[in-house]
């Protein structure tokens, strides 16, 4: 009887049990290997002649390549307002497939009013959840970074972290704040040692870390009940149509 009651106890109901399906271990943990470089995509926030932004993921972009990736790093310069114009501008399409392109994502905004740039949340804004049935971000790794004027702080971060669950990405758990940015960096743009450089290192290579293991269980980690179970409906409102 014990037995019997728990069966009863779970029972599901509301749930469609075509679709929820046991793990896949296999797609889970022995997934083919891609052997290209990891892909990366890095935004900044900054249009200044000096951007300390852009300084920064320029310098994340070394190291990046030095520890195997392949990196193209967006310029924002001439990209439009949202909604200023239709997504079909130069650099908008620019954007969105270099964004479909990558396999993980850098994140740099300045930090302006104690919030990111508008620049930086213009070029998050261009990119869509989905479109023509290809998602730009989802399931990508990301790692966010933000440099200030004063002393250190995390606003930045903060809202890029919330961005990037928004756009179904996977944000790493490490991130870098570079304080006082003006005197972290010499007359030729390089960024002179300190701890803030250390750390930007460790978020770089926890970036390449996670990239590696993810990008190919991607499409199955984001491979959702809900989705399939609305799929499931599509195709069976398509068949019996047909059948009227």
């Amino acid at each position: 009887m014990p037995e019997q009651n728990q069966v009863a106890e779970d029972a599901l109901p509301n749930v469609n049990g075509e679709q929820l399906r046991p793990i896949d271990m296999q797609a889970l943990l022995d997934a083919p290997r891609s052997i290209h470089k990891p892909r990366i995509l890095m935004l900044y926030g900054s249009l200044r002649e000096r951007s300390y932004s852009r300084l920064v993921t320029e310098e994340a972009a070394r190291i990046l390549r030095r520890l195997g990736a392949e990196v193209r790093i967006y310029s924002p310069a001439g990209l439009p307002l949202p909604d200023s114009t239709t997504a079909d501008h130069p650099k908008v399409q620019e954007l969105r497939e270099l964004s479909i392109w990558s396999e993980g994502q850098v994140w740099c905004s300045p930090e302006r009013h104690g919030s990111m740039s508008g620049i930086m949340k213009a070029q998050i804004d261009w990119l869509p959840l989905s479109t023509g049935g290809v998602r730009t971000t989802q399931g990508r790794t990301l790692a966010v970074m933000q440099v200030s004027g004063g002393s250190q702080s995390f606003n930045a971060v903060n809202q890029l972290r919330i961005l990037g669950r928004w756009m179904r990405m996977v944000t790493i758990p490490n991130q870098s704040s570079v304080a006082k940015a003006f005197a972290e960096f010499d007359e030729a743009g390089r960024m002179k040692p300190s701890p803030y450089y250390h750390r930007i290192v460790d978020v770089m290579e926890e970036l390449m870390k996670f990239t590696l293991l993810l990008r190919d269980r991607s499409a199955y980690l984001t491979d959702r009940y809900s989705e399939r179970v609305e799929s499931a409906e599509e195709v069976a409102k398509r068949v019996n149509q047909r059948s009227i």
